[in-house]
């Protein structure tokens, strides 16, 4: 019948949003694919870095996520630092068009998840910190790290 192995547990991070970057609000959003994408994807081979979001008319374009070819593939792998449509709603696109015209926003992808057999991506309206705005967030780290060292 087919595999009953679960394929949700596959989520690949950005872990440098929270450090760069303020989130004000969290958006789930499908990704157009092509061809063996989605296999190297399942095999967690793929990475958020460096990666953002521009809008282009009533669509969004993520740029700069790399998706490794599937090793297995053949002359149908795509390139792998390709512009990618997000699915995304219209009513949502201009929503997020009003807070970006204001200036001082992005829109960065802090994870990406299979979830069924849909890979998604949870799109985030950032504001980024600054220099002082980053130290204060790494004494607070900090803190929590000594806290938890002297509860044990």
């Amino acid at each position: 019948m087919g595999n009953n192995k679960k394929t949700n547990d596959i989520c690949i991070r950005n872990r440098e949003i929270n450090f760069k970057y303020e989130i004000i609000e969290r958006l789930e959003c499908g990704i157009q694919l092509k061809g063996t994408e989605v296999k190297s994807i399942r095999k967690a081979m793929c990475n958020l870095k460096d990666s953002f979001a521009l809008i282009v008319g009533h669509e969004i374009i993520l740029k700069n996520m790399h998706i490794s070819p599937y090793e297995m593939g053949n002359i149908n792998n795509v390139n792998a630092i390709r512009d990618r449509r997000l699915l995304v709603h219209k009513k949502e696109v201009l929503k997020l068009q009003n807070y970006i015209k204001q200036g001082g926003y992005a829109l960065i992808p802090s994870k990406m998840y299979v979830s069924g057999r849909w890979v998604k991506i949870e799109l985030c309206l950032c504001k980024g910190k600054k220099q002082y705005d980053k130290r204060e967030t790494m004494k607070q780290r900090d803190a929590m790290k000594q806290i938890n060292i002297y509860k044990r």
